[in-house]
């Protein structure tokens, strides 16, 4: 089995090994292409461009040469999974996941994202969620996060998001969900409420499901 991750940034493929570890796969299941090119590009467009759109695509489609399922970890690209058509493998958009899982709990739901172009996308992702299982969201942007995290800021990217989500279980939020896997670290950190929902675990456990269920059609 081998799921491959296309990633915007390189830090997040310590944080994805790390989930796969917390969810038992074997060291050498995860394989990781990391693009910051088409997050940059969609940042200077103001968001994603039908053009950055269909790169991302072609690249995902050449990712599931080999690969027993591709996951897009970026979710200002995540539209982008429109745009793939006869992959070879399953190709999952991460923040799904996490939507899905997320507005299962029940009582309200805060996402948070870090990147303002991540809003609009998790916006209409989460609201179709909701919509369906019958809850309320609110989608909020941590104002100066991700200034923290391209200046290399780690710390002080992960603390702003934990207070974020602190902040969101005192409004009354039953669940946070964490929009962004580079985000995921901040769930450790959140003191006044359940550990945030990080679309790592979702992400990484969504393509097991698949993996398992194509196997069982192939039978």
């Amino acid at each position: 089995m081998i799921i491959v991750c296309l990633h915007t940034a390189d830090s997040n493929v310590a944080v994805f090994e790390a989930a796969a570890r917390e969810l038992g796969l074997a060291a050498d299941v995860l394989r990781h292409a990391v693009r910051p090119d088409l997050l940059e590009a969609a940042e200077r467009a103001g968001g994603l461009t039908d053009d950055i759109a269909r790169e991302t695509a072609a690249a995902l489609t050449k990712l599931a040469a080999g690969a027993s399922a591709v996951i897009l970890t970026c979710s200002t690209l995540g539209p982008s999974i429109a745009m793939v058509h006869e992959a070879p493998a399953p190709v999952l958009r991460i923040d799904a996941a996490l939507a899905e899982k997320a507005t299962s709990v029940g009582g309200k739901v805060v996402v948070l994202c870090a990147v303002e172009t991540t809003v609009a996308p998790t916006t209409v992702l989460f609201a179709d969620a909701a919509k369906r299982k019958g809850v309320a969201i609110e989608v909020r942007l941590v104002d100066g996060a991700w200034g923290l995290f391209k200046s290399g800021h780690c710390d002080g990217y992960l603390a702003a998001i934990a207070d974020a989500a602190d902040a969101a279980y005192d409004d009354g939020a039953a669940i946070v969900a964490l929009a962004q896997a580079s985000m995921a670290g901040a769930a450790d950190l959140v003191r006044r409420g359940p550990r945030p929902l990080t679309s790592p675990m979702a992400g990484l456990s969504a393509a097991l499901e698949r993996i398992g269920q194509r196997a069982l059609r192939i039978q």
